[in-house]
């Protein structure tokens, strides 16, 4: 397995540039008890530097979720798995935009089944959180022509993602989780990030070991807000191994940048996101 250590360069910004020119990502998530989830995510796409970013999340809840984050646009998402689908491709009739999808999903059945849909259709996608508690219970019907994908676990989730897999590795152990997140990315033919201390990118071939970072990422909110950067990423026109490697840098910069200022304790994810832009200029 390759072993990498360059940080792929930011996508440029040119002076004729328009929010079309960098992309759109759509937000899938949300529900009554976690509506900050998906408007974190937002909030850090916007804060990666992607044009348009549209929050799909239960109608209930989405005039909330857009008061937290007003520089989104909204998809008020009601019915069945299929009419939510439905409402995605009128958001998004290309079908361009990058998914970040799992954010604040929580057991909605119907959403569960909303995201085995996209699983089989065609659009780019980070799935994090509740998503990745759907992939792991719904793996069986997962397609093995899946649309590009990215898997952000902390060592929790991939332990529930590898169950019944034929794993050896430890998610927790430093000197295993490289080749852990390389057997969980060869199984799934995507991408892996296995967060936590030093996270881990893997696509099965090549393996990026992150070195910025420290405890404030450990709070409520900071996996949104890598979702949000790694996806944001893909919208501008990165791949997904560059998009995570970047990303999962950034995210960590941003936690240095913030203790620097604040110490290592009371980070909210919100100023996690809003720290960002200063990460990437110091990229």
């Amino acid at each position: 397995m390759k072993t990498v250590t360059g940080i792929p360069d930011v996508p440029p910004w040119p002076d004729d540039a328009h929010k079309g020119t960098f992309g759109t990502v759509i937000v899938v998530g949300g529900c009554q008890t976690m509506i900050g989830a998906p408007a974190i995510c937002a909030a850090a796409s916007l804060r990666s530097g992607v044009g348009l970013v549209k929050l799909a999340v239960p109608a209930s809840v989405l005039h909330y979720a857009l008061v937290i984050e007003p520089g989104a646009t909204g998809v008020a998402m009601a019915g069945d798995a299929e009419q939510m689908l439905a409402m995605l491709d009128l958001a998004d009739p290309d079908e361009r935009a990058v998914l970040a999808v799992g954010p604040g999903m929580g057991d909605d059945e119907t959403m569960s089944r909303l995201v085995v849909q996209l699983l089989s259709g065609r659009r780019r996608m980070v799935l994090d959180a509740d998503g990745l508690r759907v992939l792991a219970r719904c793996r069986a019907m997962m397609p093995t022509d899946h649309p590009p994908l990215v898997l952000t676990p902390h060592p929790g989730e991939f332990v529930r993602l590898a169950a019944h897999l034929e794993i050896a590795y430890s998610p927790t152990q430093p000197l295993q989780r490289g080749q852990a997140a390389a057997a969980l990315a060869q199984v799934h033919g995507a991408i892996v990030v296995l967060k936590g201390h030093q996270t881990v990118v893997c696509d099965g071939s090549r393996l990026f070991v992150n070195q910025t970072g420290n405890p404030v990422l450990a709070t409520a909110g900071s996996g949104d807000v890598l979702t949000g950067v790694i996806a944001g990423l893909c919208a501008q026109g990165m791949d997904l191994f560059d998009a995570s490697v970047l990303g999962v840098h950034v995210h960590g910069l941003a936690a240095d940048r913030w203790a620097k200022c604040h110490g290592r304790r009371g980070l909210k994810a919100l100023e996690l996101a809003d720290e960002l832009p200063e990460a990437f200029a110091q990229v």
